[in-house]
């Protein structure tokens, strides 16, 4: 029963993780704001140890949104600018998290980072799997060219189930992304 319970916490605390990954200049990123709520400590210490450490997170670890960037993230929220922000956020990735670790000693923090690498691990797992079932499928229909029709048309209909299946159904879009 304490094993269920906990790995109820773990799947919960995951997709917490999970819906504050967004996609901003093409990378999956997790802002300041969210990335301090979970380590339990306020953001402006958070991006002071960012800035007392600059050298360890160059251009690709991390970067501060552009106004227009900021405005299109904060318009998907529906969040009002009063009493928000003073200072553009910056966006982390998945190679500046891992530095976080480095700057923020405590244990809540060292926690959160081992399962924030978790799930972008997991999210390029799933990535490369999918990818790796299209190679496959496209081998296996090469080498079955010149059989009978029905084979060809099963692999029609494969190929239909699994680029739908890494393609679901458009809908309301939770998270970031910007277009130039």
């Amino acid at each position: 029963m304490v094993s269920e319970i906990t790995q109820h916490g773990m799947i919960l605390a995951d997709q917490k993780i999970l819906n504050r990954i967004h996609i901003i200049r093409e990378q999956k990123v997790m802002l300041d704001n969210d990335l301090a709520e979970l380590y339990g400590v306020e953001t402006r210490r958070l991006n002071e140890q960012v800035k007392r450490n600059c050298k360890r997170f160059p251009a690709d670890f991390m970067f501060q949104l552009s106004m227009k960037e900021y405005e299109v993230l904060m318009s998907q929220f529906a969040t009002s600018n009063w009493g928000g922000r003073r200072k553009l956020p910056y966006a982390f990735t998945e190679q500046g998290v891992a530095m976080l670790s480095s700057i923020l000693n405590n244990d809540t923090a060292i926690e959160v980072n081992i399962r924030i690498i978790r799930v972008f691990t997991r999210i390029r797992e799933f990535a490369l799997s999918n990818k790796d079932i299209l190679l496959q499928l496209s081998k296996l229909e090469k080498e079955m060219k010149g059989n009978s029709q029905d084979i060809q048309n099963i692999f029609v209909v494969l190929r239909e189930l699994i680029e739908k299946k890494s393609r679901p159904l458009p809908r309301n879009k939770i998270g970031f992304k910007y277009y130039d």
